[in-house]
């Protein structure tokens, strides 16, 4: 631990990193860290189901599986997909949705309403998406260029992952570090989407999604009179979904648009907003199911045939992997110490650089939207597409565990402060510690 002997050439209103958030708060990210705890397990379950069967004798019925049309022939809006394609095409609209209602939440009640607490995620987001990207088109470029198309694959941090590893090897971390982890992740998806409709729309066709916004409209319009009645909800969304779709931008994008909608203000009576009512209904539903899907049908690579040595040297894999073990790390952690540097601002008492680094190095798992990217830049099933999983998986291993090394460290020292912060010595269901009169800029 850093001495924390009074230094008094310090000045009293220095701004500090990584600050204790508001109980309320605190109580929100709790409960959202449980179930994306939860979720990531599951995650880790269905991708490691994926591999053992699709390099298993019975290989062909698992690729058989995913290739499964259940409504072939000609249906309206070009809705004739397979197994595989509805769960990264439907089944993350869910998970997109829910990642609208946080991104919300957030900028209107949460932390990054706040342009001061604000700044920390998003500089650390962006430094954590270009250092990556970077690295990618510098690998590949050294090798002749071929397979740029797939520069944002290492930008995306997979947040059920990483906090599933949090969960396990850094319980008592402190709340401000875990709180940045997540937002950290939050800003990351909005970029995310930004990239994937920007970059990743093939054929578009404008008059579909012009006709997307009335669905999205009439859903507003239901959400803002708190009538949230599903049989009228669900076909509006669903109808959003499949105009999105048609239109050529990648059909998730009508999930975030829909979240968007919902109003997030506690209501008069000092309910919840309706969108934390809905992230608390819908949450467990995207990280218990449909993540854990598309993980499925999207992490089953067989490499019985293959040729390791090809594949491990192929620049567009060298190029992922640098890309999300060493960019990751450096771009969040490098961000963070520029930001401090540049703005005099210091770390929280109670956080040192050394944990920051093992946060940073957990950034560096890119599972869910990074496969999905991959399909996007070169075609699900493809040699390339392969590849890329093969390139992510470990990548994200590799992060994981140079992370847990880091944080498991950390996490013995942090145990003794969470025990004493536990303390609710009035016995009114508040730690004392969130009682305190906080210090002010």
């Amino acid at each position: 631990m850093r001495d924390r002997t009074p230094r008094t050439d310090r000045p009293r209103a220095a701004r500090r990193l990584f600050t204790r958030t508001s109980w309320p708060e605190a109580r929100f990210l709790a409960d959202v860290l449980r179930t994306e705890s939860v979720g990531g397990v599951l995650l880790l379950l269905g991708a490691a189901v994926a591999l053992l069967w699709a390099n298993s004798p019975w290989r062909r019925s698992y690729a058989a599986l995913g290739d499964w049309v259940p409504w072939p022939g000609g249906t309206p809006l070009h809705l004739d997909l397979d197994l595989a394609t509805w769960a990264a095409d439907g089944l993350l609209a869910v998970f997109f949705f829910v990642v609208g209602l946080e991104l919300k939440r957030e900028f209107v009640a949460g932390d990054l309403r706040d342009p001061r607490r604000a700044a920390l995620p998003v500089v650390a987001a962006l430094g954590g998406m270009l250092l990556p990207a970077l690295v990618f088109t510098t690998v590949v470029l050294a090798a002749g260029g071929a397979g740029l198309r797939g520069w944002a694959i290492p930008t995306a941090t997979d947040i059920a992952f990483a906090l599933a590893v949090l969960a396990v090897v850094g319980s008592h971390l402190p709340q401000g570090l875990r709180a940045f982890l997540l937002t950290l992740a939050v800003v990351d998806d909005l970029f995310a989407i930004v990239v994937i409709a920007v970059f990743y729309t093939a054929g578009f066709h404008p008059v579909p999604l012009l006709a997307a916004l009335l669905p999205i409209a009439a859903f507003a319009a239901l959400v803002h009179r708190r009538r949230t009645w599903w049989w009228a909800l669900l076909p509006l969304a669903a109808a959003a979904w499949a105009l999105v779709h048609a239109s050529g931008v990648h059909a998730t994008v009508a999930g975030v648009l829909l979240g968007f909608t919902v109003p997030v203000r506690a209501s008069r009576d000092g309910a919840p907003g309706l969108a934390e009512r809905l992230e608390h209904r819908w949450r467990p539903l995207s990280a218990g199911f449909a993540v854990p899907v598309f993980a499925f049908f999207a992490a089953g690579v067989s490499l019985r045939d293959a040729d390791l040595g090809a594949v491990f040297t192929d620049p567009v894999v060298v190029g992922v992997g640098a890309g999300l073990v060493l960019g990751k790390a450096v771009g969040v952690f490098g961000s963070t110490y520029l930001l401090a540097r540049f703005t005099r601002a210091e770390l929280d008492e109670d956080i040192t650089w050394p944990d920051l680094l093992g946060v940073a190095m957990l950034a560096g798992i890119g599972f869910t939207v990074s496969l999905l990217i991959g399909e996007l830049a070169f075609g699900a099933g493809s040699t390339a597409d392969d590849r890329v999983k093969v390139a992510v998986l470990t990548a994200s291993l590799v992060a994981a565990a140079s992370a847990s090394v880091v944080l498991r460290r950390r996490n013995a020292a942090y145990r003794r402060i969470a025990e004493r912060e536990a303390v609710d010595a009035d016995g009114d269901g508040v730690p004392d510690v969130y009682q305190r009169r906080p210090d002010r800029d």
